[in-house]
């Protein structure tokens, strides 16, 4: 694997980790992690996924390319808890000098997980102008399925960039984006402050709400607006108030709190 090794090195180096916090952080021995940095063994794909997520990069940056030679301000700079998201650098602007919002179309979602940070693939995106929507960093996704109807497929969601996750405001819709899970428009509950997750929620109650750590957010981007050539269903739209979804999770959070206190008892 090239350049590995020394990227994991150079990398916690920047973050200001040492050995012994850094395999904290990946549920790893320190002479382990050791083994890695000198080159004496390889992590397994898994585990490479853990890393990629904590340097914020992609597991093919991080075995394929010399990270070192990389500015800092081309990574995720983590706050004291590790909530910053990467910061978008990269807004192409029309002749007026005001920017565009770059449209990330559904058969682009899977690509745009390696390409958010190239300004190349950024500048290819089809863009367009929103005049209603306020000074600010803005990026357009065309969701997938109907997770969260009454909005349907196709429908393009409209964000505005979020720094930093924790301000994140629950019941609020957003589109996340993660290695783990890809490009995802939801509700999202902050539980960053207690566990350090936040809780995915969709409209369509047939789809089970489910956590992420926040530390893997790469983007996060607040929904502003959304632009349909379909219009909802008014007819057969059930509304489901936030406290109800709010009820939702703290259902999963006591499951996993359960799920959680007999596997210590069983140990």
């Amino acid at each position: 694997m090239v350049k590995l090794n020394e990227n994991m090195r150079s990398l916690r180096k920047r973050l200001k980790l040492t050995q012994d916090q850094f395999a904290a952080k990946l549920d790893i021995k320190r002479s382990l992690l050791g083994a890695y940095e000198e080159g004496r063994a390889e992590p397994k794909l898994e585990l490479l996924q853990k890393i990629a997520e904590v340097f914020h990069v992609t597991v093919d940056d991080l075995i394929g390319k010399d990270l070192s030679l990389i500015g800092p301000d081309s990574l995720m700079t983590p706050s004291a808890g590790g909530f910053h998201t990467k910061e978008v650098l990269v807004v192409t602007a029309d002749s007026g000098g005001k920017d565009n919002i770059e449209l990330v179309p559904i058969k682009a979602a899977a690509g745009y997980l390696n390409g958010y940070a190239d300004a190349e693939y950024v500048k290819e995106l089809p863009k367009f102008q929103l005049p209603i929507l306020k000074h600010g960093t803005y990026r357009a996704f065309e969701i997938s399925g109907d997770s969260m109807l009454p909005l349907l497929p196709g429908t393009i969601v409209i964000g505005e960039h979020v720094e930093d996750i924790r301000s994140i405001k629950s019941g609020k819709t957003y589109v996340l984006v993660s290695q783990r899970e890809g490009v995802v428009y939801k509700r999202v509950f902050n539980y960053l402050e207690d566990s350090g997750k936040l809780f995915l929620v969709s409209d369509n109650r047939h789809y089970s709400p489910y956590q992420i750590d926040g530390h893997e957010v790469i983007e996060a981007w607040a929904a502003k607006a959304y632009i349909s050539v379909q219009f909802p269903d008014v007819e057969s739209k059930k509304d489901v108030s936030v406290e109800e979804l709010a009820g939702v999770v703290l259902d999963l959070q006591k499951e996993i709190f359960q799920l959680k206190s007999g596997k210590n008892k069983e140990n």
